[in-house]
């Protein structure tokens, strides 16, 4: 029967057909109203449970960076009691006798801070080359510009042979992160000169020329581990995630500390400390060529 010759529905028809029609509109909108509120409830869990997550990662690495760290522990290899590693000529470091650093062996600091700072083992032997001491802190700015304005020279004159450069790497501004970075980073310096020495002084360069803010959490030790390995050193993720070195960093910053250091850098040239008493004024190449041909 073509839709011409169909009977015509009667107007009760019509209604009710209406209302059925209606009807069915209305459980579709239902059933699709608790679709979405089923969708956006669990949307929620998910992402209630995706912020505890981060919380407690947050929490976790907090405890983790911030957890006590040991008065005693070892020196790594090639590092020398007093935190520092030598870099001689090209990629070689100086050797140096493993050691256990206490934290009870650190002598007591004055009452009133010398007015002329010693540092231990600052000086080189007769017939030595001359010896640089830096005293830094890897957060440090000031570090940071005093390796970019002369890292260059100091490298040319230790390839020369001119010249020792020994970095004491100092957790001295912890307090400027929220993670004591300070502590991690000289850390992961110490873990890279343990594993891979030949490595040590272009992580020490990408640590500053990656150097974070101050007033941050710093790199995460897992950005440290792959800076190592982006300069080709051995991995130091067991080193780092057991902090190998941290007592040996602590130990290196309260003998700083104690022996009068204030602040970072602190540079000594055989032994003498620039930019303090007589050498106020004087410029760091000028300071540095006069150890020099005093060695002549």
């Amino acid at each position: 029967m073509s839709p011409a010759n169909e009977p015509r529905q009667s107007k009760a028809e019509r209604t009710a057909a209406a209302r059925e029609k209606a009807r069915e509109i209305r459980e579709a909108q239902l059933k699709k109203e608790k679709r979405n509120k089923l969708l956006i409830g669990w949307g929620i869990v998910a992402a209630v449970v995706v912020i505890l997550a981060i919380v407690a990662l947050v929490v976790t690495s907090s405890i983790k960076n911030n957890a006590p760290v040991a008065d005693e522990g070892p020196t790594p290899a090639n590092g020398n009691i007093h935190g520092g590693v030598t870099l001689l000529a090209n990629t070689e470091v100086a050797k140096a006798d493993p050691a256990t650093v206490k934290l009870a062996d650190v002598p007591s600091a004055p009452a009133t801070p010398p007015a002329v700072v010693t540092a231990p083992g600052a000086e080189s032997e007769a017939g030595k080359p001359v010896k640089v001491v830096l005293y830094v802190d890897f957060i440090c700015p000031v570090c940071k510009s005093f390796e970019a304005q002369y890292n260059e020279s100091l490298t040319k004159l230790r390839n020369e042979g001119k010249i020792t450069v020994e970095y004491r790497s100092l957790g001295f501004l912890d307090t400027r992160s929220t993670t004591n970075y300070s502590s991690r980073a000289a850390n992961a310096a110490a873990c890279v000169v343990n594993e891979s020495p030949e490595k040590y002084a272009d992580f020490v360069n990408a640590l500053f020329e990656k150097q974070p803010a101050e007033g941050g959490p710093g790199l995460s030790d897992s950005e440290l581990k792959k800076m190592a390995a982006d300069v080709g050193a051995k991995s130091i993720d067991k080193c780092v995630d057991d902090k190998t070195y941290r007592p040996y960093v602590k130990y290196s910053t309260q003998e700083a500390s104690a022996i009068g250091v204030t602040g970072t850098p602190s540079v000594f040239v055989e032994g003498k400390q620039w930019g303090k008493g007589d050498s106020a004024q004087t410029p760091f190449e000028e300071f540095l060529t006069a150890a020099i041909d005093a060695k002549k």
